[in-house]
């Protein structure tokens, strides 16, 4: 069942950096307990858009909800606090600190601070290779394994919605899809919504209900993914078919 008031909802957002334009217009929604899949080419302004949505860009124009209560003005740290989690592109790790620590870290604005070891139990069991790495520095783990740890420091918040930033860049087939089927459990396990920003198209919408197709700033295309991925036109045009 669609849920009345949308977990996220955009309006004619508009943004960009100094006085260039980066996003025109956008409008989209992300339902609680979906994963929504944003697709567009390098440069298409997905990370821009990323970025506004955890409040580090601005926003020039337009407005953002969230179960129906605006949060345009909020700070990154009230977005945190409602449950708005990015798990950056490049992971971002703190490499001198461990990886228990980095996940650690995850938790440290939640109140409940009793779940602590419940939720830190729970992403070891979602990555059993970070509990096998648990004390080694975050800065020595291999690309695929920080990928790992950056997500489950973004569980450890205990979110409502992740905001993933090109979880595929740079990683293995196979690491990848052990990053998916995780990724699927913690979705499937948890009261939680996924916007899953994506270059990859066939991973994107394999992965995703819904997906909307970025290009040059602008929302050109809206749909079932499974809609979207037998599409000539996006077949032609992003997978190469």
């Amino acid at each position: 069942m669609i849920d009345a008031q949308p977990l996220l909802e955009i309006h004619d957002l508009e943004a960009g950096y100094g006085d260039v334009p980066v996003l025109w217009g956008i409008s989209m929604t992300v339902h609680s307990n979906e994963i929504v899949g944003l697709i567009g080419s390098n440069g298409a302004g997905k990370s821009t858009l990323i970025n506004v949505l955890s409040g580090i860009v601005p926003i020039w124009k337009g407005k953002i909800f969230s179960k129906g209560k605006e949060i345009t003005a909020f700070t990154p740290k009230e977005r945190v606090e409602l449950g708005m989690i990015q798990i950056p592109e490049g992971r971002l790790l703190f490499s001198g600190l461990t990886v228990e620590q980095n996940l650690m870290l995850g938790a440290f604005s939640r109140k409940d601070k009793a779940n602590f070891e419940k939720d830190l139990t729970a992403v070891y069991s979602l990555f059993p290779r970070l509990e096998e790495r648990k004390t080694q520095m975050a800065g020595t783990l291999s690309g695929g394994e920080q990928q790992m740890c950056a997500i489950g420091r973004g569980l450890m918040s205990n979110p409502k919605l992740l905001l993933i930033d090109e979880m595929s860049l740079g990683l293995a087939p196979i690491l990848v899809d052990q990053i998916m089927e995780a990724l699927q459990r913690a979705y499937q396990e948890r009261d939680l919504s996924i916007m899953l920003v994506e270059q990859d198209v066939h991973l994107g919408l394999s992965m995703s209900n819904r997906a909307y197709i970025l290009e040059t700033g602008r929302i050109v295309r809206e749909d079932r993914s499974e809609v979207l991925a037998k599409d000539p036109e996006i077949k032609r045009s992003y997978l190469g078919i």
